[in-house]
């Protein structure tokens, strides 16, 4: 049975073409690319290549810096951790120490999670809360920012219900502030136009294989000037900041997917919003009792999350997924997780319906037929979990 997946933001295929550059390399170029030798040497100029076309997947210019990372839980965890370590109470911080951090009620558990981590440990941690469609203003951060803030961290794609939030304002109130801003990009990166130099932001975290990239790696950009302490230590890696050898099939396999990401920017905008609004349309004219998640244009365009009254999330997943069918109910790293949505339960919905929510996630891979499929599965099922719901 052919596997449709509509769980994008979690369960991405390596792109073919990125998938060939891994092997390619796997096998002739092998070299450590910090050793000086010919099989380390042979590696360099593809490096180059790849991390140039990450640069301009996020608008960098060469000035700034691109840290490879494990990935965006990396990346997260390495930007908002050092703020902190860099205004720890020592004679180097003594007289400019700060120690308050702004975030959201919505951010992803590598975000969110992390702040708590801070709490714990001394930090205060202002959770800005989002309206009924999960969006955050200016105003809120404007309003929140005092003269101890340290860092402010939110995101630039929800990725629950796909909400894109207003960065370029919110950087500009930092930046007036002199306010360190943090965005994790991760969903938004192959899915809108994201450029770094525009949103004018300090730091800016992504995975590669939400753009159909290899699994764990991705990327941490750091501006220009921008203090960043190591989160790994033992190695000159990436000017000292990310010790460790470069996982060099993992960065070209990155790069060939950043360029295909940008080059079909506008078929995500179009044609894969096409299909997601199809099946958005399908679903809303044709089931009664469903609820659309998040705001309706401002989002991404593969997301939708929408609950059925009266169904598990969970037991949807399973029949979808016994007609090969892959969706999600919410942040894949808290897939496992029996609590209700902590993003749905910051919208206002109620503990019962958020779980009742199923994330479609669509990819440029995502065809019609598919599409096509699930719309003539789908009524069927939910028939058939309300009526076990009801006991009949």
């Amino acid at each position: 049975m052919k596997r449709i997946y509509l769980d994008n933001n979690a369960t991405t295929m390596v792109s073919p073409a990125a998938a060939r550059e891994m092997e390619k390399f796997n096998t002739t170029h092998y070299g450590n690319p910090s050793s000086l030798h010919g099989f380390g040497l042979d590696t360099r100029p593809e490096l180059r290549k790849a991390l140039d076309r990450i640069y301009r997947l996020i608008g960098a210019p060469d000035s700034d810096d691109v840290l490879i990372t494990s990935g965006a839980t990396e990346a997260n965890n390495h930007v908002i951790k050092s703020v902190f370590m860099a205004n720890l109470d020592t004679e180097a911080s003594r007289g400019a120490r700060k120690n308050h951090y702004i975030t959201t009620n919505i951010e992803h558990p590598t975000v969110y999670k992390t702040f708590q981590y801070l709490e714990e440990i001394g930090a205060r941690v202002t959770y800005l809360p989002c309206d009924k469609n999960g969006l955050i203003s200016a105003e809120q951060v404007k309003a929140a920012l005092t003269d101890q803030t340290a860092l402010v961290s939110i995101m630039l794609a929800n990725n629950e219900i796909g909400t894109i939030l207003p960065l370029q304002e919110i950087a500009a109130a930092c930046r007036r502030a002199g306010v360190l801003m943090h965005t994790d990009a991760t969903q938004a990166i192959g899915k809108i136009p994201v450029n770094a130099q525009d949103l004018d932001v300090d730091y800016l975290s992504f995975s590669a294989h939400k753009f159909h990239g290899p699994k764990g790696v991705g990327g941490l950009y750091v501006r220009r000037g921008r203090r960043l302490e190591p989160l790994f230590h033992g190695g000159e890696q990436m000017a000292n900041l990310r010790a460790g050898t470069l996982n060099v099939p993992g960065i070209i396999g990155m790069g060939v997917a950043a360029q295909e990401a940008l080059d079909d920017l506008n078929y995500e905008a179009t044609e894969v919003k096409r299909l997601r609004d199809k099946l958005e349309n399908f679903i809303l004219q044709n089931i009664p009792d469903v609820f659309l998640n998040g705001d309706k244009q401002k989002r991404t365009p593969n997301t939708l999350n929408i609950a059925f009254k009266d169904c598990e999330g969970e037991a949807l997943l399973w029949d979808l997924n016994e007609r090969g069918i892959a969706a999600s109910t919410g942040s894949a790293c808290a897939s496992e997780e029996l609590e209700s949505s902590r993003v749905l339960r910051a919208l206002g919905i109620d503990k019962a319906l958020s779980h009742m929510a199923v994330r479609f996630s669509l990819s440029r891979f995502t065809t019609e037929k598919e599409i096509d499929y699930v719309i003539s599965v789908l009524p069927a099922v939910i028939k058939r979990l309300r009526e076990i719901s009801e006991g009949k």
